[in-house]
């Protein structure tokens, strides 16, 4: 049994001849939820994207569930870009339309209930929301597929404490245990409490990983603390 949801080998990507992600080699287990950690630049929404099949690498190969990305593999991705994708001017249940009509694993009954929870309407335009219910509608929509891998870029960023303690609980409580989650940031100290695995990203390239709670305890030291120290010690930081 393959208990890998996505797997990288030797994968670069450059824009412009700079590299945004050098020959990075990686896997990602099933069932847990994975920092993708790093600074502002450090390549982090590029390797997402390319997970997402949104991006071509210019060498080294990345498949989910085994299978090469491409169109077969779109079905098993569930992905949270790091700005809005829909028109601003679109009704909340005119997006949830859209995921009904376009994914066939979209629950449209589990969206509902967590919209309703949240007091949001389906009639409110999109614009009309607070940057933090804006941000919770799309994540809405994003977990309420049933999806193996849920690709999050900065999931919390921008918003309030309560928002981003909001969208940190609906991602611990929304996912198949089957399934993976891949959460982008760059608040460590926000983030790190629900996260099983970590991984380190600096120029492109993987610095340090691990399981986190065997992290802690070995150090003594929060991820948000060792980020800091990994981080002060390299260089373009």
């Amino acid at each position: 049994m393959n208990e890998t949801v996505l797997t990288a080998t030797c994968l670069t990507k450059h824009y412009h001849g700079n590299p945004a992600l050098d020959n990075l080699t990686l896997e990602l287990p099933k069932g847990r939820i994975i920092g993708l950690l790093g600074p502002n630049g450090s390549g982090k929404t590029t390797f997402i994207k390319l997970a997402a099949g949104l991006l071509t690498p210019n060498s080294g190969s990345i498949a989910v569930d085994g299978r090469p990305i491409g169109p077969e593999t779109k079905a098993l991705v569930s992905y949270l870009p790091d700005r809005p994708y829909f028109s601003k001017n679109m009704r909340v249940g005119q997006q949830l339309d859209f995921f009904q009509d376009f994914y066939a694993d979209f629950d449209r009954n589990r969206a509902e209930e967590m919209l309703t929870t949240l007091g949001i309407s389906q009639n409110r335009r999109f614009k009309s929301l607070s940057k933090g219910n804006q941000e919770k509608v799309q994540l809405v929509l994003v977990m309420s597929r049933r999806a193996k891998l849920y690709l999050l870029d900065e999931p919390i960023g921008g918003v309030d404490p309560a928002a981003r303690d909001y969208i940190l609980n609906t991602i611990i409580t929304n996912y198949d245990p089957e399934a993976s989650v891949l959460i982008s940031t760059h608040l460590i100290a926000d983030v790190e409490r629900v996260l099983d695995e970590f991984l380190f990203l600096h120029n492109g390239k993987i610095v340090r990983s691990g399981n986190a709670d065997e992290v802690r305890e070995e150090t003594g030291k929060s991820l948000d603390q060792l980020f800091r120290e990994v981080f002060q010690c390299l260089p373009n930081c």
